[in-house]
């Protein structure tokens, strides 16, 4: 019997919040802070905290400036957070094709 999909699920990626970031970050060549926290619907401090874990991941990089006088906050996925989506992508689509199989 062949592996559960479920094996190729990355917890640094799958959290939900994670994976919107690593999704939004990928459609985009940069993202700024704000628009993640109002388009996840999280306090700045909770996806601070998803930032972080990302960053230190290697999965995102951040990059702190200013936007006129206003002190903004922007990331980018790196190419390893790029893999990493895919691969989420695809443990996910093998769990679809497994269950729809049945």
């Amino acid at each position: 019997m062949s592996e559960n999909p479920t094996a190729g699920l990355d917890d640094t990626v799958h959290q939900r919040h994670r994976l919107g970031v690593l999704t939004i970050a990928a459609e985009t060549k940069r993202v700024e802070f704000s628009y993640l926290k109002s388009a996840l619907e999280l306090t700045a401090g909770n996806l601070s905290r998803h930032i972080t874990v990302l960053e230190q991941a290697g999965l995102v990089e951040v990059e702190k400036g200013y936007e006129g006088k206003r002190p903004k906050t922007w990331l980018h996925i790196t190419d390893a957070g790029r893999t990493a989506l895919a691969a989420e992508m695809a443990a996910l689509r093998a769990l679809l094709e497994r269950h729809d199989s049945r």
